[in-house]
C-alpha cells in the first residue's frame, strides 16, 4: 500500500487521490495532501516561465561548470527541479530530451547566476570617456580625470596611484601624486601587482587626510579592511578619508615573467608602449600591434590571481574598466552614494562625458565576472597547466 507523502499515512490506490511527479505515481489521502504536493510542479513552471526571455541554459552547461569539474555537492536541487533528471553512478544525469529551460542550473548552489553574487553592490552603471585635452589614460582615461577633478576641486589632497619605473621598463612604481603631472604620469595600466598599501600609509604620514586611491581588488580589499577590521591599521585613524577607485582585472603577471614572455616574442619590453588584455587576449603595441592568446601566458600568471574571484573591485566606491564599452569608452559602476554624487559632478563641471550603459555592455561585464568567479572551480586544472604536467 503506498504511502501519502505528505502525511505519511498509507492509501488505498482505488479511493486515493494520484499525481504523476518525475513519470513516477504518488497517491494521497485527501485532496488538501495532493494540492501541497502540486504547488511542487507549479513552482517549477513560474521559474521556467521566468526565465523564458533569458539565455537558454541546458543541463550540459551545469554538467561542463559544476558535475565535470568535480564541484557538484550531490545535493539533488537539480533532480528535484526537473523531471529528466536523476542520479546515476553518483551524478547528476540527464535521462531525456532537455528543453534548455534553465531551472536546474539555477537551483544549483555552485552556479553563479544573479548580478549581485557577480559584481556586487551597484547604484549604476555608465559608460564615459575623459572630455579633458591632454589625458590619454587606458580605455577613456576616466580614471585619470576623476583624479584631476579631485585634485583641482580640493575634494583630495593627493592620490595613491601606480607609475612606470624609470629604471627598470613597465615595472610597478607606486607614488603619492600631487600635482596634474604626476596624475598624468600614472595613466595606463600595467599588469604587474603594486605594492601600494606602505605608500597610502606614506601619505597619511605625510599629512594628507582627503586621497584618492587607484588600485585593482585586491588592493581595494586591503584598504577596505584596514578601515573596517576592529583590527585594521585605520580602523579608528577618522582623520584618513579615503577615496577607493578600483579598477577591473582579469589577471597580473610576474615582471620577470612578462619580460621573459616577451622577449621571447621579439618584443624588448623596453619597446613596449602599451598594454591591453581584450576579449582573451594580451594586446601590445610596440611599434605595430601583437596580440597573443592570454592562456599562452599562464605560466607567468600571478599565483594570487588564480584564486581571485572578483573582477570589478566590488568594495570600490566607483569601479572603472574596459569590458563593457566601445573603444574609446570607460565602463563605470557606481557603487557608494559618495562614488555617484562625485561622479555625476565631475561630468557637470566639464570633466568627463557619461552616459547610461546599454545592457548588452552589462551583459559582457557579467559574463566576464563570472569567468573569474568560477576560476576557482578549475584551479586544479590551472596548477597543472602552470607546473607543466
Amino acid at each position: 500500500m503506498p504511502i501519502d507523502p505528505i502525511c505519511k499515512k498509507p492509501v488505498d490506490e482505488n479511493t486515493g487521490f494520484k499525481s504523476v511527479y518525475k513519470n513516477k505515481e504518488y497517491y494521497f489521502c485527501s485532496e488538501n495532501c495532493k494540492k501541497k504536493f502540486d504547488e511542487l510542479d507549479k513552482s517549477v513552471i513560474r521559474v521556467r516561465r521566468s526565465l523564458k526571455d533569458k539565455e537558454k541554459i541546458s543541463f550540459g552547461k551545469l554538467k561542463r561548470e559544476i558535475i565535470d569539474p568535480g564541484i557538484c555537492t550531490l545535493c539533488g536541487a537539480c533532480v528535484a527541479s526537473c523531471e529528466v533528471l536523476s542520479v546515476v553512478g553518483g551524478k547528476p544525469t540527464l535521462k531525456g530530451p532537455c528543453t534548455a529551460c534553465g531551472v536546474c542550473y539555477n537551483q544549483c548552489p555552485r552556479t553563479i547566476t544573479t548580478e549581485s553574487s557577480l559584481i556586487g553592490n551597484v547604484r549604476d552603471v555608465f559608460t564615459a570617456k575623459s572630455i579633458l585635452p591632454g589625458v590619454k589614460g587606458q580605455d577613456g582615461g576616466v580614471v585619470t580625470s576623476m583624479l584631476l577633478y579631485g585634485l583641482e576641486e580640493g575634494l583630495i589632497d593627493s592620490a595613491v596611484v601606480t607609475v612606470k619605473s624609470e629604471e627598470e621598463p613597465w615595472k610597478p612604481a607606486p607614488i603619492v601624486a600631487q600635482t596634474e603631472e604626476d596624475i598624468l604620469r600614472s595613466a595606463g595600466s600595467i599588469y604587474v601587482h603594486s605594492l601600494t598599501m606602505e605608500t597610502l600609509m606614506s601619505a597619511i604620514k605625510r599629512g594628507s587626510r582627503s586621497i584618492g586611491f587607484v588600485g585593482p581588488s585586491c588592493n581595494i580589499d586591503a584598504v577596505y579592511k584596514m578601515q573596517n577590521s576592529p583590527y585594521g591599521l585605520l580602523h579608528m585613524f577618522m582623520r584618513a578619508n579615503i577615496l577607493k577607485l578600483g579598477l577591473f582585472c582579469m589577471d597580473t603577471f610576474d615582471y620577470e615573467g612578462l619580460k621573459k614572455f616577451l622577449g621571447d616574442k621579439g618584443l624588448p619590453i623596453s619597446t613596449v608602449q602599451e598594454m591591453k588584455i581584450r576579449k582573451g587576449k594580451f594586446w601590445i603595441k610596440a611599434g605595430s600591434e601583437h596580440v597573443f592568446p592570454l592562456s599562452d601566458m599562464d605560466t607567468f600568471r600571478s599565483g594570487s590571481c588564480m584564486v581571485c574571484t572578483d573582477l570589478t573591485a566590488e568594495r570600490a566606491d566607483l569601479s572603472f574598466g574596459g569590458v563593457g564599452s566601445k573603444e574609446g569608452y570607460t565602463t563605470v559602476l557606481a557603487r557608494t552614494g559618495l562614488g555617484l554624487e562625485l561622479f555625476q559632478d565631475a561630468a557637470d563641471r566639464g570633466y568627463i562625458k557619461i552616459e547610461p550603459l546599454e545592457r548588452q555592455g552589462l551583459e559582457s561585464v557579467l559574463r566576464q565576472a563570472k569567468a573569474k568567479k568560477v576560476q576557482m572551480y578549475m584551479i586544479k586544472k590551472r596548477i597543472e597547466t602552470v607546473k607543466g604536467i
